[in-house]
């Protein structure tokens, strides 16, 4: 499988059908389940998947390995890809990962890591798998009545056990937004307390009942930084299952460059223009976002329009 995109995790569309349509044809999808070319991702119940031990790809499981090794474990339909059956396999407690580790040849990884290892059509699936397996993990009853759920439609909805009840439960993802803000030639970096010294990235934030994801970006920005955005203008989005986020990215103008910062939001917000970057980079008193998060994509994009300068190519040089 191939697949080309910007953010890490995004393009899925590209390689994978979800084939919903199918989750609830349950003899259908038994013999998918059951069929010689059905490939298994095997999560444990932290969310890590099992990769290759000598290899930075994914150790898929074959439907005679999931009857033989874990005939019990649950599973659900992830898709179709190159004409092949993906499913989930979740693992929990009563498994013994070092007797499947040694069985499979496997090592246990999670996605912020393997994230950066993988091919792309992989690490989307990974994220997909686990995005999916945070869910079934956390929804187990229900908000109306608080009888038990059952999972049901392949893995992706949860039905109430109670016949007066039997509400639907979908799965859940928290919409945030993260943008990068401009101001006369420079743009808007802060860093949070905890992170390593020299790291700034984009501001972040969720969105709130009833908000747009422009005004979203205006509010969260105020709040982080004291900093007034006017123009708002969608750049990508990326999703985020750590544990059940998508990121909504965004390029922003402010109305002036004033920074007020808020007790308990950032320890430190700049402006930074491009050559500030270039000699932050190089002198090791900057250090830039992660390649994981569409942040990184915000950065270079910004570098590139307003400087000609690969992000990329400025990190290669400081190391």
């Amino acid at each position: 499988m191939t697949s080309t995109n910007l953010n890490t995790f995004a393009g899925l569309s590209l390689i994978l059908d979800r084939v919903s349509e199918q989750r609830d044809v349950g003899d259908w999808v038994s013999a998918k389940a059951g069929s010689a070319d059905a490939r298994y991702l095997l999560l444990d119940a932290a969310g890590d998947a099992y990769l290759h031990r000598h290899d930075e790809a994914l150790r898929w499981l074959n439907a005679a390995e999931r009857e033989r090794l874990l005939p019990d474990a649950s599973w659900s339909l992830l898709g179709i890809a190159d004409g092949q059956p993906h499913f989930m396999l979740l693992l929990d407690e009563r498994h013994d990962h070092a007797t499947l580790e040694s069985a499979l040849g496997a090592r246990r990884m999670g996605l912020r890591e393997a994230g950066l290892q993988l091919a792309a059509d992989e690490a989307g699936l990974f994220a997909y798998a686990k995005g999916l397996a945070h869910w079934q993990r956390e929804t187990r009853f229900c908000a109306r009545c608080g009888s038990p759920l059952q999972l049901v439609s392949s893995g992706h909805r949860a039905q109430c056990t109670n016949p007066a009840c039997g509400r639907l439960h979908f799965p859940r993802t928290d919409a945030a937004i993260i943008v990068i803000v401009e101001y006369e030639g420079a743009c808007l970096l802060g860093r949070q307390a905890g992170w390593p010294p020299g790291r700034y990235s984009t501001l972040a934030g969720f969105i709130e009942p009833g908000e747009a994801l422009e005004d979203a970006v205006r509010r969260e920005v105020a709040e982080e930084s004291g900093v007034i955005v006017g123009d708002v203008h969608y750049h990508s989005s990326q999703p985020w299952p750590m544990p059940a986020s998508l990121m909504v990215g965004f390029t922003a103008s402010a109305i002036s460059p004033a920074i007020r910062l808020r007790d308990g939001e950032l320890e430190d917000a700049r402006w930074f223009t491009p050559q500030q970057i270039v000699d932050g980079l190089a002198d090791g008193s900057l250090s830039a976002p992660t390649r994981l998060s569409v942040s990184y994509q915000l950065l270079s994009h910004w570098l590139r329009e307003r400087a000609g300068l690969d992000l990329e190519s400025l990190i290669e040089q400081a190391h």
